[in-house]
């Protein structure tokens, strides 16, 4: 994937899961390491609002709907809230009200830990807000492998 070819083919998708899934570990390894440290109403509350905000309102639409439809308020929200950047605002706020402490690590190994085991990244418009294959997804994969075939023939 590079900026003019904005895809994933399985393999280099994989190795994009591996990678946060190292990262989720060494947070996970981290946060275990200190947990005796770790204030869990804190550590709940940080792991849970995050879904509770940003995929669990657009999940109940999209169960509600037949068609699975889902206003692309939901999708918004779910961009939002599984944002680093809107994640590392809200830690620093936190940091500076509260000071540091090892509860905030969940934050971290729950957007990580979706990324590397649910395999889900941002969703754009475009796609079912739960993950179902599009028929122009599938075209789109069936002619890349029959041009990387042709290609691995010369």
């Amino acid at each position: 994937m590079d900026y003019a070819n904005r895809f994933t083919t399985k393999t280099t998708y994989s190795l994009l899961r591996a990678e946060y899934g190292v990262a989720t570990l060494v947070c996970t390894l981290l946060f275990f390491y200190h947990v005796g440290e770790v204030r869990w109403w804190a550590a709940i509350a940080l792991f849970a609002y995050i879904d509770v905000i940003g995929y669990i309102p657009g999940l109940i639409v999209h169960l509600r709907h037949e068609d699975g439809a889902v206003p692309k308020l939901y999708y918004v929200l779910y961009n939002t809230m599984h944002s680093f950047v809107t994640q590392a605002v809200v830690l620093g706020l936190w940091i500076w009200i509260h000071g540091f402490e090892w509860a905030l690590l969940v934050v971290p190994i729950h957007l990580l830990g979706d990324r590397a085991l649910f395999g889900s990244f941002v969703k754009p418009f475009s796609v079912p807000f739960e993950p179902k294959v599009i028929p122009e997804f599938e075209e789109f994969e069936r002619s890349l492998a029959g041009r990387a075939a042709a290609s691995s023939r010369v």
